[in-house]
């Protein structure tokens, strides 16, 4: 009996260990500040839940790749990723609508991150700004419109069409001159007018910081989250408040349809929006936050898209018309700017 005994316990404690050792939660996210997110994120809750986390990184048309090639047998459960690349899975039919019951922080969350992309495919978990970064010694930038200036010809840079922040100065720029319509073809021609002053098209943050401390550029589109590059320079550098408005966008969670793991994925949806998480992430200024609770200091704030006010604000591009019209866009950009 005792014998009987031993052998039961032993298959309890087996079986206890193979349940753990299922419990993983596959995700699949950004490569940036991967150090600093395992502190902040990945370490704390893999302790809270007694689960393992698997991290998956890569470009955004990798990552989208893997997902659509297996959305028979879903190997990835999470993913974050912007707006408008969610919006092209979710027509797809491979994301699964989240449950904002599940989720506690919920409500605590911007307007705008609640359901960014529509049909409640994915949630907002950081916001992030655009505008321009110029030298505050050498000019003014009031507009938009300044980009395409005599004052900065020939120490210009614009971001690349193909680049999350090209689609954001198209938007901006045909505000500021004027331009109708969600083709952007008059401000399209009008930079093809203009490329020969222009002295690159960047494709990559830390190839204009270089260029902006070499001073070969004086000004630039950039987005709020590499504003770090710039502050902390010699050079005197200086954030823009365009006439027009700044721009930006939200990036966001989402899960894999029929992934089988939905228990595990809404519990670390959920802790990473808490206030808590949201926190310590902004505060190692890793993302800015989407749950409004959060409070950091003004130091701490300099460095992010933070704040009610800044964030209701966002002259945003809706992600259904850059999943829409980007197609046509890179076409007349390879026709007219890209000769």
């Amino acid at each position: 009996m005792k014998h009987l005994l031993y052998i039961t316990t032993a298959l309890g404690l087996m079986a206890g260990v193979a349940q753990a050792a299922e419990k993983t939660l596959t995700i699949s996210v950004y490569s940036f500040a991967q150090d600093a997110y395992k502190k902040a994120l990945y370490d704390p809750f893999e302790e809270k839940c007694g689960c393992k986390l698997v991290i998956e990184t890569g470009n955004s048309v990798e990552r989208m790749a893997k997902i659509e090639a297996n959305a028979a047998n879903p190997v990835i459960d999470v993913a974050v990723i912007s707006s408008h690349d969610a919006l092209a899975l979710a027509r797809k039919d491979l994301l699964a609508k989240i449950d904002s019951t599940k989720l506690t922080s919920f409500d605590k969350l911007y307007k705008a991150a609640q359901d960014p992309i529509g049909g409640n495919m994915a949630v907002g978990y950081t916001f992030y700004a655009s505008s321009i970064v110029y030298r505050a010694d050498l000019l003014e930038i009031d507009s938009w419109a300044d980009l395409l200036s005599p004052e900065v010809k020939g120490r210009v840079a614009l971001p690349n069409i193909t680049g999350t922040q090209g689609p954001l100065t198209l938007h901006m720029l045909s505000q500021a001159l004027g331009h109708d319509g969600i083709d952007f073809t008059d401000t399209i021609n009008a930079i093809g007018e203009k490329s020969d002053d222009i002295v690159t098209f960047y494709v990559r943050s830390s190839q204009l910081a270089q260029l902006m401390q070499q001073e070969e550029v004086i000004a630039a589109p950039v987005g709020r989250f590499a504003w770090s590059r710039f502050s902390g320079s010699e050079l005197d550098f200086k954030w823009a408040t365009p006439k027009e408005g700044q721009t930006g966008g939200v990036n966001v969670m989402l899960m894999t349809k029929n992934n089988g793991n939905e228990d595990l994925a809404y519990e670390f949806m959920d802790y990473w929006l808490s206030t808590e998480v949201q926190t310590r992430i902004a505060e190692a200024k890793i993302d800015s936050p989407a749950n409004k609770e959060v409070v950091v200091s003004d130091e701490i704030a300099e460095s992010l898209t933070y704040g009610a006010e800044l964030i209701n604000s966002l002259n945003m591009i809706s992600p259904a018309d850059i999943i829409d019209n980007r197609d046509g866009w890179v076409d007349l950009w390879n026709e007219v700017v890209i000769k």
